[in-house]
């Protein structure tokens, strides 16, 4: 079961996604991986990786197992891999794009033109009537509102979407069968009931420890066309999405607000460095002119087992995957998969701006 192999690979202790890219890079798909011998495994990872990989590890299996459990237990669930053709092109932007996201809901919301509005925990009144007022309006218009379930901005964001009739997507920072926090139980089930989704790139059981949050934050950075910070205080996490948001080409928008709110001064910030100023939810959409919603996609075409048609497809100026699949006609995940083999082979670069450049 290819899903199970995926398991097999994110799961083994101390293989992280940088390795895993390397793997998948070097041999394809994670059934081909484990059919490698530790020696040959060991040129691309070292050795001490290699046989964890391929050794009986039961807490592995038993976790293994835990996943596929929960993924038979209901239509709403699902595993998104790098080589499925669900799987949001907009993630692999990142440097380190998820190589497994769980889902609870409906996992093509994850690829809709959508816009992230987040901000403080600890919102005001008016942040949160402002959150709930975007959201809302933002909804009416057809994008899909994306946030972190967190208090304060990012509930009222879901729940203005909600309130809209549109569908809102909350990246998490725990295990996709935990909600945190605790008090967001009934607003999570909304998000699925009403044709959203939550997603998670963690484990099953996952609990909300710190570090998990900002890796949670550069998904929804990197799954929107553009950030909308509502209140933020000067030391926020929401600054460091938006400066994710940034680093990627997104379009990053603040509202301003009193010069003596402590919740202003992130946004403030924000609006030095050149977000734009947002004071009606025509100030987002001037920035997306010719936004339409996207056709789905079709199933995955075979990746193309020679370099050189898909060498004259990149051409030898820098391009983004968007461009990729445009000019050839395949998948996301056939492009992925084929970069990060070109990477290894010298054939390729990433540039800091997440386009790519051939080599040669």
């Amino acid at each position: 079961m290819q899903a199970r192999a995926w398991l097999h690979l994110t799961s083994t202790p101390g293989l992280g996604p940088s390795a895993i890219r390397k793997l998948l890079g070097v041999f394809g798909p994670p059934e081909k991986v484990l059919d490698q011998s530790a020696q040959v495994l060991g040129t691309v990872i070292g050795t001490p990786r290699a046989q964890a990989l391929l050794n009986a590890n039961p807490d592995r299996d038993a976790a293994c197992e835990r996943t596929l459990a929960w993924l038979a237990g209901g239509e709403q669930r699902s595993l998104l891999t790098l080589d499925d053709p669900a799987y949001p092109s907009r993630l692999l932007d990142l440097a380190d794009p998820p190589s497994l996201l769980y889902v609870l809901g409906d996992p093509t919301c994850l690829s809709t033109p959508s816009i992230a509005i987040v901000g403080s925990r600890h919102a005001s009144a008016a942040g949160l009537a402002h959150a709930t007022q975007f959201a809302n309006e933002l909804s009416a218009v057809g994008l899909t509102i994306l946030s972190g379930l967190a208090r304060g901005i990012d509930g009222a964001a879901h729940q203005g979407a909600l309130d809209q009739g549109g569908p809102t997507v909350a990246f998490i920072g725990t295990g996709i069968d935990r909600v945190y926090p605790a008090q967001h139980h009934a607003l999570a089930r909304s998000i699925v009931a009403r044709g959203g989704a939550i997603a998670s790139e963690l484990s099953l059981g996952t609990p909300p420890q710190p570090a998990n949050f900002p890796r949670r934050n550069r998904l929804i950075a990197a799954a929107a066309l553009g950030i909308l910070v509502v209140e933020a205080a000067a030391q926020s996490g929401s600054l460091i999405t938006a400066r994710q948001a940034a680093d990627l080409g997104r379009e990053v928008f603040a509202i301003p607000g009193s010069i003596h709110s402590a919740l202003a001064r992130g946004c403030h910030a924000l609006l030095r460095q050149g977000a734009k100023l947002v004071e009606a939810t025509d100030d987002v959409l001037a920035e997306f002119p010719q936004l339409a919603p996207r056709s789905g996609r079709a199933g995955v075409s075979p990746i193309v087992s020679t370099f050189e048609p898909a060498l004259e497809h990149m051409g030898w100026e820098p391009a983004a995957i968007d461009s990729l699949i445009m000019r050839s006609g395949e998948s996301a995940a056939n492009w992925s998969i084929r970069l990060l083999g070109w990477e290894l082979d010298g054939r390729a670069a990433r540039l800091d701006d997440g386009r790519w450049q051939r080599l040669r």
